[in-house]
């Protein structure tokens, strides 16, 4: 089961207590999920579809809490490429169908005449709560959000770019979050890619327990790359000061074959013979075996007034 499905499934457990949440939630489902259908006499038909059970029962429950109305719920086949299982809600008039339009903000009225709005209505999310009911909706309808061991995506994906701006602007009302919008064939989809941002929406929405498992996935995924990192720095070390030591290697070999080793004044002397019995210990180590010990700046100016010596040769 994807993280998708699992996060939807936490959050088809949550059962708003609020009217108000209840009809946001409600909304922003049919928002994305519904399609319109004449049923004759200037009549509509609702149908919504989801390709998961567990966002078909709840809703279908909600729904009936809310309008008391049974919706009539069909399995079939998904359209499309895609093979498996799809679940339909249909709503139809004698279920009050344009009431629910109506009271969802689909379904307006504009000098007298009705038509059928493509945003969010504004009077649904006046509350942070009903907010956040209304982008758990959106997200059970249209959301999908990937597996945060392979990588930090979450999205929405709006049939118009008026309820895709909108959306986005919604989100941006939480100060813990911001949203960005691509279009993507014919479709407008809301993104979120920062992982802060992610984890921040799985909590507002409310599931808490896909929230847990993401940061823990992240900090697993911090805690290897952290690992990554001071093994690469600490590689990058070692060669550092193998390169460094076979210069001072060479820069001593360089004096002994002119037979002028013995002129170099005893510190640089001392210096020089720790350096060819350890060749691979770093300038610290060195200067912890000097006599007396030196700090390793000290250690380093020795080695380098040797190179300075041997490139005069």
């Amino acid at each position: 089961m994807s993280f998708s499905t699992e996060t939807k499934n936490e959050l088809s457990r949550i059962e708003p207590e609020k009217k108000c949440c209840q009809l946001a939630e409600i909304a922003g489902f049919l928002r994305v999920s519904g399609s319109l259908r004449l049923a004759g006499g200037g009549k509509f038909k609702i149908a919504v579809s989801t390709d998961n059970p567990a966002v078909a029962r709840h809703y279908k429950k909600l729904i009936k809490e809310y309008f008391q109305v049974d919706t009539e719920l069909e399995v079939g086949e998904t359209p499309g490429p895609k093979k498996g299982r799809a679940y339909f809600l249909t709503i139809g008039p004698q279920m009050r169908s344009e009431q629910i339009l109506r009271e969802t903000g689909i379904l307006l009225v504009r000098e007298g005449n009705n038509y059928i709005s493509d945003g969010i209505y504004s009077d649904l999310i006046k509350s942070k709560c009903c907010r956040k009911a209304y982008l758990r909706g959106i997200f059970m309808g249209s959301g999908s959000v990937s597996d945060p061991s392979k990588s930090y995506h979450l999205e929405f994906v709006c049939a118009s770019r008026n309820l895709a701006a909108d959306l986005k602007k919604m989100i941006n009302t939480f100060v813990e979050l911001s949203a960005k919008i691509v279009e993507r064939k014919d479709k407008f989809v809301v993104y979120m890619k920062n992982s802060e941002y992610i984890c921040d929406t799985l909590a507002i929405m409310g599931a808490h327990t896909q929230m847990l498992t993401f940061e823990n996935v992240k900090v697993q995924k911090g805690m290897v790359n952290k690992a990554v990192r001071l093994t690469n720095c600490d590689t990058a070390n070692t060669d550092r000061t193998l390169d460094a030591s076979q210069r001072q290697i060479d820069s001593i070999r360089k004096i002994q074959e002119a037979g002028v080793f013995h002129k170099l004044p005893e510190k640089l002397q001392q210096a020089a013979e720790l350096r060819l019995e350890y060749p691979e210990a770093s300038l610290v180590q060195l200067g912890e075996m000097m006599d007396p010990p030196m700090k390793k700046s000290g250690i380093n100016n020795r080695f380098r007034k040797i190179e300075e010596i041997a490139s005069k040769l």
